[in-house]
Protein backbone atom coordinates (compact mmCIF):
# COMPACT_ATOMS: atom_id res chain seq x y z
CA UNK A 1 0.00 0.00 0.00
CA UNK A 2 1.04 3.26 -0.67
CA UNK A 3 0.58 6.35 0.69
CA UNK A 4 1.15 9.97 -0.75
CA UNK A 5 3.41 12.89 1.08
CA UNK A 6 2.83 16.53 -0.24
CA UNK A 7 5.33 19.57 0.61
CA UNK A 8 5.56 23.26 -0.80
CA UNK A 9 9.34 24.37 -0.83
CA UNK A 10 10.14 28.04 -1.38
CA UNK A 11 12.00 27.59 -4.47
CA UNK A 12 12.82 24.89 -7.38
CA UNK A 13 16.44 24.45 -6.19
CA UNK A 14 15.10 23.48 -2.53
CA UNK A 15 13.00 21.01 -4.02
CA UNK A 16 15.16 19.51 -6.60
CA UNK A 17 17.84 18.20 -3.64
CA UNK A 18 14.37 16.79 -2.43
CA UNK A 19 13.89 15.30 -5.11
CA UNK A 20 17.46 13.86 -5.52
CA UNK A 21 17.24 12.47 -2.10
CA UNK A 22 14.32 10.81 -2.60
CA UNK A 23 15.83 9.04 -5.61
CA UNK A 24 18.97 8.74 -3.97
CA UNK A 25 16.79 6.78 -0.71
CA UNK A 26 15.06 4.01 -3.70
CA UNK A 27 11.59 5.99 -4.38
CA UNK A 28 11.25 5.73 -7.75
CA UNK A 29 11.03 8.68 -10.37
CA UNK A 30 7.80 7.53 -11.47
CA UNK A 31 6.19 8.44 -8.04
CA UNK A 32 7.20 11.58 -7.95
CA UNK A 33 5.74 14.94 -8.90
CA UNK A 34 7.13 18.55 -9.34
CA UNK A 35 5.29 21.62 -9.78
CA UNK A 36 7.80 24.91 -9.90
CA UNK A 37 6.08 28.40 -10.71
CA UNK A 38 8.13 29.92 -13.77
CA UNK A 39 7.00 33.42 -13.95
CA UNK A 40 10.07 34.97 -12.94
CA UNK A 41 11.26 32.82 -16.53
CA UNK A 42 14.25 31.23 -14.60
CA UNK A 43 13.83 28.22 -16.69
CA UNK A 44 13.99 30.65 -19.71
CA UNK A 45 16.17 29.29 -22.42
CA UNK A 46 14.08 25.92 -22.45
CA UNK A 47 10.80 27.92 -21.99
CA UNK A 48 11.75 28.84 -25.71
CA UNK A 49 11.23 25.69 -26.98
CA UNK A 50 8.15 24.96 -29.28
CA UNK A 51 6.29 21.81 -28.10
CA UNK A 52 4.06 21.14 -31.25
CA UNK A 53 2.64 17.65 -30.25
CA UNK A 54 0.29 16.99 -32.86
CA UNK A 55 1.99 19.21 -35.23
CA UNK A 56 -0.96 22.35 -35.87
CA UNK A 57 1.73 25.00 -35.76
CA UNK A 58 0.49 25.81 -31.80
CA UNK A 59 3.00 25.62 -29.20
CA UNK A 60 1.81 22.83 -26.87
CA UNK A 61 2.15 25.09 -23.60
CA UNK A 62 -1.58 26.11 -24.24
CA UNK A 63 -3.44 23.07 -25.08
CA UNK A 64 -3.02 22.01 -21.33
CA UNK A 65 -4.33 18.61 -21.05
CA UNK A 66 -1.97 17.62 -23.77
CA UNK A 67 1.15 18.92 -22.43
CA UNK A 68 0.15 17.55 -18.60
CA UNK A 69 -0.37 13.90 -19.97
CA UNK A 70 2.72 13.99 -21.96
CA UNK A 71 5.19 15.83 -19.20
CA UNK A 72 3.57 13.09 -16.93
CA UNK A 73 4.49 10.59 -18.98
CA UNK A 74 8.21 11.40 -19.52
CA UNK A 75 9.84 10.08 -16.80
CA UNK A 76 7.64 6.40 -17.22
CA UNK A 77 10.79 4.99 -18.74
CA UNK A 78 13.03 5.28 -15.02
CA UNK A 79 15.04 8.14 -16.01
CA UNK A 80 15.23 10.64 -12.93
CA UNK A 81 12.00 12.64 -12.56
CA UNK A 82 14.31 16.13 -13.07
CA UNK A 83 15.33 14.94 -16.96
CA UNK A 84 11.56 15.25 -17.33
CA UNK A 85 10.66 18.87 -17.01
CA UNK A 86 8.50 20.58 -19.50
CA UNK A 87 6.48 23.85 -19.36
CA UNK A 88 3.59 24.97 -19.67
CA UNK A 89 0.60 27.50 -18.70
CA UNK A 90 -1.96 26.61 -15.89
CA UNK A 91 -4.96 29.01 -15.72
CA UNK A 92 -4.66 30.76 -12.37
CA UNK A 93 -1.19 29.81 -11.82
CA UNK A 94 0.83 30.93 -14.81
CA UNK A 95 3.72 29.68 -16.25
CA UNK A 96 4.76 26.44 -14.52
CA UNK A 97 7.57 24.29 -14.80
CA UNK A 98 6.71 20.63 -13.95
CA UNK A 99 7.00 16.65 -13.93
CA UNK A 100 5.58 13.64 -12.81
CA UNK A 101 1.83 11.82 -12.25
CA UNK A 102 0.40 14.74 -10.13
CA UNK A 103 0.54 17.34 -13.12
CA UNK A 104 -1.17 14.01 -15.98
CA UNK A 105 -3.84 13.81 -13.39
CA UNK A 106 -4.41 17.25 -12.64
CA UNK A 107 -3.90 19.25 -15.50
CA UNK A 108 -5.30 15.82 -17.89
CA UNK A 109 -8.55 15.68 -16.15
CA UNK A 110 -10.06 19.56 -16.28
CA UNK A 111 -8.38 21.42 -19.24
CA UNK A 112 -8.97 25.17 -18.99
CA UNK A 113 -9.40 24.90 -15.56
CA UNK A 114 -6.11 22.76 -14.45
CA UNK A 115 -4.66 24.64 -11.62
CA UNK A 116 -8.72 23.49 -10.23
CA UNK A 117 -7.89 19.93 -11.39
CA UNK A 118 -4.70 20.00 -9.28
CA UNK A 119 -6.34 21.22 -6.36
CA UNK A 120 -8.98 17.92 -6.88
CA UNK A 121 -6.21 15.71 -7.32
CA UNK A 122 -4.38 16.50 -3.97
CA UNK A 123 -7.74 16.19 -2.48
CA UNK A 124 -8.18 12.64 -3.42
CA UNK A 125 -5.21 11.93 -2.31
CA UNK A 126 -6.29 12.91 1.25
CA UNK A 127 -5.04 16.22 1.51
CA UNK A 128 -7.37 18.73 3.15
CA UNK A 129 -9.09 21.45 0.49
CA UNK A 130 -7.96 23.94 2.76
CA UNK A 131 -4.24 22.54 2.50
CA UNK A 132 -4.47 21.73 -1.35
CA UNK A 133 -5.88 25.79 -1.95
CA UNK A 134 -2.67 26.69 -0.08
CA UNK A 135 -0.04 24.22 -1.44
CA UNK A 136 -1.57 25.84 -4.79
CA UNK A 137 -1.09 29.09 -4.03
CA UNK A 138 2.01 28.93 -3.16
CA UNK A 139 2.81 27.97 -6.54
CA UNK A 140 1.53 31.00 -7.31
CA UNK A 141 3.38 32.95 -5.36
CA UNK A 142 6.91 31.63 -6.72
CA UNK A 143 6.55 28.13 -4.48
CA UNK A 144 7.19 24.54 -5.88
CA UNK A 145 4.40 21.61 -4.71
CA UNK A 146 6.28 18.50 -4.44
CA UNK A 147 4.13 15.27 -3.68
CA UNK A 148 5.73 11.72 -3.70
CA UNK A 149 3.76 7.93 -3.25
CA UNK A 150 5.61 6.15 -0.68
CA UNK A 151 5.52 3.02 0.58
CA UNK A 152 2.96 2.92 4.27
CA UNK A 153 5.56 1.14 5.98
CA UNK A 154 8.78 3.89 4.61
CA UNK A 155 6.63 6.85 5.48
CA UNK A 156 8.50 8.02 8.14
CA UNK A 157 11.74 7.60 5.86
CA UNK A 158 10.57 9.93 2.90
CA UNK A 159 8.84 12.07 5.05
CA UNK A 160 12.27 13.23 7.27
CA UNK A 161 13.83 13.74 3.94
CA UNK A 162 11.03 15.74 2.20
CA UNK A 163 10.46 17.86 5.48
CA UNK A 164 14.40 19.18 5.88
CA UNK A 165 13.30 22.08 4.15
CA UNK A 166 9.90 22.63 2.99
CA UNK A 167 7.69 25.20 4.44
CA UNK A 168 5.17 25.08 7.33
CA UNK A 169 1.95 24.56 5.40
CA UNK A 170 0.28 26.04 8.48
CA UNK A 171 2.10 29.04 8.83
CA UNK A 172 2.12 30.09 5.11
CA UNK A 173 -1.98 29.17 5.47
CA UNK A 174 -1.57 32.33 8.32
CA UNK A 175 0.68 34.22 6.45
CA UNK A 176 -1.71 34.44 3.33
CA UNK A 177 -4.67 34.99 5.15
CA UNK A 178 -3.24 37.72 7.81
CA UNK A 179 -2.78 39.70 4.44
CA UNK A 180 -6.51 39.11 3.05
CA UNK A 181 -6.27 36.11 0.75
CA UNK A 182 -9.17 33.63 1.74
CA UNK A 183 -8.32 30.59 -1.16
CA UNK A 184 -7.25 30.12 -4.22
CA UNK A 185 -9.32 32.39 -6.67
CA UNK A 186 -8.72 30.47 -10.22
CA UNK A 187 -9.13 33.98 -11.89
CA UNK A 188 -6.87 35.99 -9.84
CA UNK A 189 -4.30 36.91 -12.28
CA UNK A 190 -0.83 35.43 -12.39
CA UNK A 191 1.90 36.39 -10.22
CA UNK A 192 4.40 38.45 -12.39
CA UNK A 193 8.15 38.35 -11.89
CA UNK A 194 7.84 41.20 -9.93
CA UNK A 195 5.06 40.52 -7.46
CA UNK A 196 7.31 37.03 -6.90
CA UNK A 197 10.29 38.92 -6.15
CA UNK A 198 8.28 41.22 -3.33
CA UNK A 199 6.94 38.01 -2.03
CA UNK A 200 10.26 36.46 -1.54
CA UNK A 201 11.93 39.74 -0.16
CA UNK A 202 8.52 40.22 2.11
CA UNK A 203 8.92 36.42 4.01
CA UNK A 204 12.61 36.31 3.91
CA UNK A 205 12.32 33.32 1.12
CA UNK A 206 15.43 32.96 -1.17
CA UNK A 207 15.05 35.24 -3.90
CA UNK A 208 16.58 32.60 -6.69
CA UNK A 209 13.81 30.13 -8.20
Amino acid sequence: MKVTITRLYDDYYTASHAVADLEAAGLSSSDISLIASNADNWYEDKSKKIVDRDHDGVDGRVEGAEVGASIGAAIAGGASLLAGLGVLAIPGLGPVVAAGWLVATGVGAVAGGAAGGIIGALTQMGVSRDEAEVYVEGVRRGGTLLSARVPLEDRGRYEAILNKSSVDITDRAETYRNSGWSGFDPEAPAYTAEEIRRERDSSGRIGTP
